[in-house]
Protein backbone atom coordinates (compact mmCIF):
# COMPACT_ATOMS: atom_id res chain seq x y z
CA UNK A 1 0.00 0.00 0.00
CA UNK A 2 0.99 3.36 -1.21
CA UNK A 3 0.12 6.86 -2.35
CA UNK A 4 3.01 7.01 -4.67
CA UNK A 5 5.42 9.31 -3.58
CA UNK A 6 3.49 12.48 -1.79
CA UNK A 7 4.80 14.01 1.01
CA UNK A 8 2.47 14.49 3.78
CA UNK A 9 -0.16 16.80 3.70
CA UNK A 10 0.51 18.25 7.13
CA UNK A 11 3.08 17.36 9.50
CA UNK A 12 4.87 19.67 12.69
CA UNK A 13 8.33 20.26 11.78
CA UNK A 14 10.40 21.25 15.25
CA UNK A 15 9.46 21.73 18.82
CA UNK A 16 7.23 23.90 20.61
CA UNK A 17 8.93 27.25 18.93
CA UNK A 18 8.61 24.98 15.60
CA UNK A 19 5.36 25.11 12.82
CA UNK A 20 3.13 23.30 10.83
CA UNK A 21 3.97 22.80 7.09
CA UNK A 22 1.01 21.91 4.52
CA UNK A 23 1.00 21.43 0.82
CA UNK A 24 -0.44 24.36 0.14
CA UNK A 25 -3.88 22.52 -1.58
CA UNK A 26 -4.91 26.43 -3.79
CA UNK A 27 -2.03 25.84 -6.04
CA UNK A 28 -2.48 21.91 -7.00
CA UNK A 29 -1.86 20.47 -9.70
CA UNK A 30 0.09 23.30 -11.61
CA UNK A 31 2.42 23.16 -8.76
CA UNK A 32 3.69 21.40 -5.62
CA UNK A 33 4.26 24.12 -2.93
CA UNK A 34 4.34 24.22 0.73
CA UNK A 35 3.11 26.56 3.35
CA UNK A 36 4.50 27.10 6.72
CA UNK A 37 2.10 28.11 9.88
CA UNK A 38 3.75 29.83 12.33
CA UNK A 39 1.30 31.55 13.48
CA UNK A 40 -2.52 31.14 14.54
CA UNK A 41 -3.93 33.47 11.64
CA UNK A 42 -1.83 32.09 8.78
CA UNK A 43 -3.97 28.21 9.60
CA UNK A 44 -6.76 29.79 10.14
CA UNK A 45 -6.73 31.57 6.91
CA UNK A 46 -5.56 28.17 5.58
CA UNK A 47 -8.25 26.32 6.43
CA UNK A 48 -10.64 28.95 5.18
CA UNK A 49 -9.51 29.18 1.96
CA UNK A 50 -9.32 25.47 1.54
CA UNK A 51 -4.82 25.31 1.43
CA UNK A 52 -5.86 22.62 3.89
CA UNK A 53 -9.12 20.61 3.39
CA UNK A 54 -10.83 17.28 3.64
CA UNK A 55 -12.09 16.33 7.17
CA UNK A 56 -9.15 14.81 8.72
CA UNK A 57 -7.17 16.62 7.09
CA UNK A 58 -9.02 19.74 8.82
CA UNK A 59 -9.14 18.36 12.40
CA UNK A 60 -5.31 17.74 12.42
CA UNK A 61 -5.05 21.35 11.21
CA UNK A 62 -7.26 22.62 13.82
CA UNK A 63 -5.38 21.13 16.63
CA UNK A 64 -2.16 22.43 15.14
CA UNK A 65 -3.60 25.59 15.34
CA UNK A 66 -4.84 25.32 18.66
CA UNK A 67 -1.03 24.99 19.37
CA UNK A 68 0.04 28.06 17.87
CA UNK A 69 -2.71 29.96 19.25
CA UNK A 70 -1.45 29.46 22.77
CA UNK A 71 2.46 28.17 23.14
CA UNK A 72 3.61 32.40 23.35
CA UNK A 73 1.07 32.78 26.53
CA UNK A 74 3.20 34.73 29.13
CA UNK A 75 3.05 33.86 32.88
CA UNK A 76 2.30 30.73 34.55
CA UNK A 77 -1.86 31.06 35.47
CA UNK A 78 -3.63 28.30 34.13
CA UNK A 79 -6.48 29.30 34.57
CA UNK A 80 -5.97 32.18 32.12
CA UNK A 81 -4.19 29.52 29.79
CA UNK A 82 -7.19 27.38 29.87
CA UNK A 83 -9.43 30.35 28.74
CA UNK A 84 -7.28 31.07 26.18
CA UNK A 85 -7.11 27.67 24.80
CA UNK A 86 -10.95 28.08 24.78
CA UNK A 87 -11.30 30.89 22.86
CA UNK A 88 -8.75 29.91 20.25
CA UNK A 89 -10.55 26.12 19.63
CA UNK A 90 -13.88 28.42 19.76
CA UNK A 91 -12.77 30.51 17.20
CA UNK A 92 -11.49 27.85 15.04
CA UNK A 93 -14.36 25.59 15.16
CA UNK A 94 -16.65 28.08 13.32
CA UNK A 95 -14.31 28.31 10.58
CA UNK A 96 -15.67 25.34 8.78
CA UNK A 97 -18.40 23.70 10.95
CA UNK A 98 -19.46 21.08 8.72
CA UNK A 99 -16.61 18.89 9.49
CA UNK A 100 -16.76 16.83 12.55
CA UNK A 101 -13.07 15.99 12.85
CA UNK A 102 -12.38 19.59 13.46
CA UNK A 103 -14.15 19.98 16.65
CA UNK A 104 -13.39 16.47 17.80
CA UNK A 105 -9.84 17.32 17.45
CA UNK A 106 -10.45 20.52 19.36
CA UNK A 107 -12.71 19.37 21.90
CA UNK A 108 -10.00 16.18 22.82
CA UNK A 109 -7.28 18.96 23.10
CA UNK A 110 -9.40 21.27 25.61
CA UNK A 111 -10.32 17.79 27.65
CA UNK A 112 -6.72 16.83 28.03
CA UNK A 113 -5.76 20.00 29.31
CA UNK A 114 -8.65 20.11 31.30
CA UNK A 115 -7.97 16.45 32.72
CA UNK A 116 -3.82 17.47 34.07
CA UNK A 117 -4.65 19.82 37.45
CA UNK A 118 -1.54 19.62 38.51
CA UNK A 119 0.40 20.04 35.04
CA UNK A 120 1.83 24.09 34.63
CA UNK A 121 1.86 25.76 31.53
CA UNK A 122 5.19 24.83 30.16
CA UNK A 123 3.51 21.23 30.71
CA UNK A 124 0.33 21.77 29.20
CA UNK A 125 1.71 23.46 25.88
CA UNK A 126 4.03 20.84 25.21
CA UNK A 127 1.28 18.11 26.12
CA UNK A 128 -0.85 19.43 23.71
CA UNK A 129 1.87 19.70 20.79
CA UNK A 130 2.21 15.89 21.72
CA UNK A 131 -1.23 15.15 21.03
CA UNK A 132 -1.87 17.17 17.85
CA UNK A 133 1.18 15.17 16.45
CA UNK A 134 -0.67 12.16 18.20
CA UNK A 135 -4.07 13.31 16.29
CA UNK A 136 -1.84 13.33 12.96
CA UNK A 137 -0.52 9.88 13.36
CA UNK A 138 -3.20 8.54 14.54
CA UNK A 139 -5.30 9.30 11.56
CA UNK A 140 -2.72 7.71 9.07
CA UNK A 141 -3.74 4.60 10.79
CA UNK A 142 -6.52 4.86 10.75
CA UNK A 143 -6.85 5.51 7.42
CA UNK A 144 -4.63 2.47 6.57
CA UNK A 145 -7.13 0.57 8.04
CA UNK A 146 -9.95 1.70 6.41
CA UNK A 147 -8.02 0.86 3.27
CA UNK A 148 -7.59 -3.29 4.25
CA UNK A 149 -11.06 -3.08 5.39
CA UNK A 150 -12.13 -1.75 1.98
CA UNK A 151 -9.74 -2.98 -0.59
CA UNK A 152 -12.05 -6.29 -1.55
CA UNK A 153 -14.80 -4.15 -2.58
CA UNK A 154 -12.49 -3.31 -5.86
CA UNK A 155 -12.38 -6.28 -8.21
CA UNK A 156 -10.02 -7.12 -11.00
CA UNK A 157 -11.32 -4.69 -13.82
CA UNK A 158 -14.01 -2.83 -12.17
CA UNK A 159 -14.48 1.30 -12.49
CA UNK A 160 -14.70 2.82 -9.25
CA UNK A 161 -16.10 5.94 -9.03
CA UNK A 162 -15.04 8.77 -6.82
CA UNK A 163 -16.44 12.24 -5.41
CA UNK A 164 -14.22 15.14 -4.66
CA UNK A 165 -11.04 14.05 -2.79
CA UNK A 166 -10.81 11.89 -0.13
CA UNK A 167 -7.46 10.70 -0.64
CA UNK A 168 -3.54 11.24 0.66
CA UNK A 169 -4.16 15.36 0.99
CA UNK A 170 -7.70 15.03 3.01
CA UNK A 171 -6.29 13.24 5.78
CA UNK A 172 -2.66 12.72 7.36
CA UNK A 173 -1.83 9.92 4.39
CA UNK A 174 -3.21 7.36 2.16
CA UNK A 175 -6.79 9.04 2.46
CA UNK A 176 -10.20 7.30 2.82
CA UNK A 177 -11.94 6.44 -0.15
CA UNK A 178 -8.68 6.53 -1.91
CA UNK A 179 -7.42 4.04 0.62
CA UNK A 180 -9.12 1.09 -1.06
CA UNK A 181 -7.62 1.98 -4.48
CA UNK A 182 -4.02 2.38 -3.21
CA UNK A 183 -4.05 -1.07 -1.18
CA UNK A 184 -5.95 -2.69 -4.31
CA UNK A 185 -3.39 -1.11 -6.59
CA UNK A 186 -0.35 -2.01 -4.56
CA UNK A 187 -1.71 -5.88 -4.61
CA UNK A 188 -1.02 -5.83 -8.62
CA UNK A 189 -5.28 -5.82 -9.63
CA UNK A 190 -6.27 -3.63 -12.39
CA UNK A 191 -9.26 -0.93 -12.50
CA UNK A 192 -10.13 1.92 -13.33
CA UNK A 193 -10.17 4.63 -11.13
CA UNK A 194 -13.29 7.67 -12.83
CA UNK A 195 -13.49 11.13 -10.58
CA UNK A 196 -15.84 13.67 -11.10
CA UNK A 197 -14.28 17.66 -11.52
CA UNK A 198 -16.50 18.20 -8.32
CA UNK A 199 -17.16 21.49 -8.80
CA UNK A 200 -17.30 24.54 -8.01
CA UNK A 201 -13.82 24.29 -6.81
CA UNK A 202 -12.82 21.09 -9.13
CA UNK A 203 -11.41 19.16 -5.78
CA UNK A 204 -11.82 15.83 -8.30
CA UNK A 205 -9.45 17.10 -11.07
CA UNK A 206 -7.01 19.55 -9.56
CA UNK A 207 -6.41 17.50 -6.52
CA UNK A 208 -7.80 13.59 -6.72
CA UNK A 209 -6.71 13.02 -10.30
CA UNK A 210 -3.06 14.66 -9.53
CA UNK A 211 -2.95 12.14 -6.71
CA UNK A 212 -3.67 9.34 -8.39
CA UNK A 213 -2.06 10.00 -11.19
CA UNK A 214 1.31 10.43 -9.37
CA UNK A 215 0.78 7.24 -7.71
CA UNK A 216 0.46 5.22 -10.97
CA UNK A 217 -3.16 4.60 -10.78
CA UNK A 218 -5.64 4.44 -13.83
CA UNK A 219 -7.71 7.32 -13.59
CA UNK A 220 -10.47 9.27 -15.77
CA UNK A 221 -11.84 12.75 -15.24
CA UNK A 222 -15.29 13.04 -15.61
CA UNK A 223 -17.33 16.04 -15.80
CA UNK A 224 -19.73 16.27 -12.85
CA UNK A 225 -22.73 16.16 -15.25
CA UNK A 226 -21.53 13.25 -16.77
CA UNK A 227 -21.60 10.57 -13.98
CA UNK A 228 -25.33 9.13 -14.86
CA UNK A 229 -24.43 8.65 -18.39
CA UNK A 230 -21.58 6.78 -17.67
CA UNK A 231 -23.43 5.14 -15.27
CA UNK A 232 -25.76 4.15 -18.21
CA UNK A 233 -22.93 3.20 -19.90
CA UNK A 234 -21.95 0.09 -17.76
CA UNK A 235 -18.46 1.86 -16.77
CA UNK A 236 -19.18 2.13 -13.30
CA UNK A 237 -19.03 -0.58 -10.70
CA UNK A 238 -18.33 0.61 -7.42
CA UNK A 239 -18.93 4.04 -6.12
CA UNK A 240 -16.79 5.41 -2.81
CA UNK A 241 -16.46 8.72 -1.25
CA UNK A 242 -15.56 10.09 1.80
CA UNK A 243 -17.50 12.11 4.36
CA UNK A 244 -16.96 15.10 6.77
CA UNK A 245 -19.94 14.49 9.27
CA UNK A 246 -21.65 10.72 9.45
CA UNK A 247 -25.15 10.90 12.02
CA UNK A 248 -26.42 8.43 14.20
CA UNK A 249 -28.12 6.85 12.13
CA UNK A 250 -25.58 6.91 9.18
CA UNK A 251 -26.96 9.99 7.46
CA UNK A 252 -23.82 11.15 5.80
CA UNK A 253 -22.72 15.00 5.01
CA UNK A 254 -20.13 14.89 2.53
CA UNK A 255 -19.09 17.39 -0.57
CA UNK A 256 -21.66 19.03 -2.42
CA UNK A 257 -23.00 16.83 -5.54
CA UNK A 258 -22.30 13.59 -3.49
CA UNK A 259 -26.18 13.01 -2.95
CA UNK A 260 -27.26 13.48 -6.82
CA UNK A 261 -24.35 10.50 -7.22
CA UNK A 262 -26.06 8.55 -4.88
CA UNK A 263 -29.10 8.85 -6.27
CA UNK A 264 -28.08 8.37 -9.63
CA UNK A 265 -26.18 5.04 -8.23
CA UNK A 266 -29.03 3.63 -6.67
CA UNK A 267 -30.64 4.26 -10.02
CA UNK A 268 -28.24 2.36 -11.86
CA UNK A 269 -27.70 -0.70 -9.35
CA UNK A 270 -24.53 0.58 -8.30
CA UNK A 271 -23.51 0.25 -4.77
CA UNK A 272 -22.36 3.52 -3.14
CA UNK A 273 -20.19 3.13 0.06
CA UNK A 274 -18.76 5.56 2.00
CA UNK A 275 -15.52 5.55 3.91
CA UNK A 276 -14.62 7.25 7.01
CA UNK A 277 -12.59 7.17 10.26
CA UNK A 278 -14.38 6.99 13.47
CA UNK A 279 -13.49 10.43 14.08
CA UNK A 280 -16.10 11.46 11.35
CA UNK A 281 -19.12 10.11 13.41
CA UNK A 282 -21.37 12.54 15.34
CA UNK A 283 -23.44 10.24 17.69
CA UNK A 284 -25.08 13.13 19.29
CA UNK A 285 -26.81 14.70 15.86
CA UNK A 286 -29.90 11.87 15.48
CA UNK A 287 -29.96 12.31 11.59
CA UNK A 288 -28.94 14.44 8.85
CA UNK A 289 -31.68 17.34 9.12
CA UNK A 290 -29.18 18.22 12.06
CA UNK A 291 -26.09 18.67 10.56
CA UNK A 292 -24.74 22.25 10.02
CA UNK A 293 -24.15 22.89 6.36
CA UNK A 294 -21.20 25.67 5.69
CA UNK A 295 -22.40 28.39 2.92
CA UNK A 296 -19.03 29.46 1.15
CA UNK A 297 -18.25 32.79 -0.50
CA UNK A 298 -21.13 32.67 -4.14
CA UNK A 299 -17.74 34.19 -5.96
CA UNK A 300 -16.65 30.54 -5.52
CA UNK A 301 -19.59 29.80 -8.14
CA UNK A 302 -19.57 33.21 -10.25
CA UNK A 303 -15.65 34.17 -10.61
CA UNK A 304 -14.55 29.90 -9.75
CA UNK A 305 -10.91 30.46 -10.62
CA UNK A 306 -10.64 34.50 -11.65
CA UNK A 307 -12.85 34.80 -14.16
CA UNK A 308 -16.49 36.03 -14.58
CA UNK A 309 -18.94 33.16 -15.60
CA UNK A 310 -22.06 34.73 -14.04
CA UNK A 311 -23.59 38.11 -14.08
CA UNK A 312 -21.13 39.95 -11.19
CA UNK A 313 -24.50 40.55 -9.08
CA UNK A 314 -26.45 36.99 -10.08
CA UNK A 315 -27.54 35.40 -6.46
CA UNK A 316 -25.95 32.01 -5.98
CA UNK A 317 -26.78 29.05 -3.57
CA UNK A 318 -23.52 28.02 -2.68
CA UNK A 319 -23.61 25.41 -0.02
CA UNK A 320 -20.34 23.32 0.29
CA UNK A 321 -22.07 19.94 1.15
CA UNK A 322 -25.01 18.08 0.88
CA UNK A 323 -26.86 15.25 3.28
CA UNK A 324 -26.91 11.40 1.77
CA UNK A 325 -29.27 9.52 3.33
CA UNK A 326 -28.27 6.05 5.26
CA UNK A 327 -31.29 4.32 2.80
CA UNK A 328 -28.91 4.88 -0.22
CA UNK A 329 -25.89 3.84 1.47
CA UNK A 330 -24.63 0.06 1.12
CA UNK A 331 -22.22 0.28 3.46
CA UNK A 332 -19.61 2.88 5.54
CA UNK A 333 -16.31 1.29 6.11
CA UNK A 334 -14.13 2.33 8.67
CA UNK A 335 -11.22 1.35 10.44
CA UNK A 336 -13.25 -0.98 12.79
CA UNK A 337 -14.74 -2.58 9.95
CA UNK A 338 -17.25 -2.33 7.26
CA UNK A 339 -20.74 -0.82 8.88
CA UNK A 340 -23.45 -2.92 6.94
CA UNK A 341 -26.54 -2.29 7.27
CA UNK A 342 -26.15 1.37 7.36
CA UNK A 343 -28.08 1.76 10.96
CA UNK A 344 -27.86 3.20 14.24
CA UNK A 345 -27.41 -0.66 15.76
CA UNK A 346 -25.01 -1.50 13.49
CA UNK A 347 -22.82 1.89 13.94
CA UNK A 348 -22.66 1.12 17.77
CA UNK A 349 -21.97 -2.49 17.70
CA UNK A 350 -18.93 -1.31 14.51
CA UNK A 351 -17.59 1.44 16.56
CA UNK A 352 -18.08 -0.33 19.62
CA UNK A 353 -20.14 1.83 21.61
CA UNK A 354 -17.53 4.50 21.70
CA UNK A 355 -17.88 8.09 22.08
CA UNK A 356 -17.57 10.26 18.80
CA UNK A 357 -17.69 14.14 18.68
Amino acid sequence: MNSGTLPKSIEWVGGLDGHARLIDQTRLPGELAFLECRDIATMREAILTLRIRGAPGIGIAGAMGAVLGVRDYEGSDRHGFLHLLSEVCSDLRSVRPTAANLSWALDRLIALARALPDANVATLKLTLLGEARRIRDEDAAMCRSIGRHGESLIRAGAGVLTHCNAGALATAEYGTALALMYVAHGQGRPFRAYATETRPLLQGSRLTVWELSEAGIDVTLVCDNMVGAIMKQGLVDLVVTGADRIAANGDVANKIGTYGVAVLADHHGIPFYVAAPSTTFDLGTPDGSGIPIEQRDPDEIRRGFGALTAPADVPCHCSAFDVTPADLIRGIITEHGLIQPVSRECILEVLGGGTTP
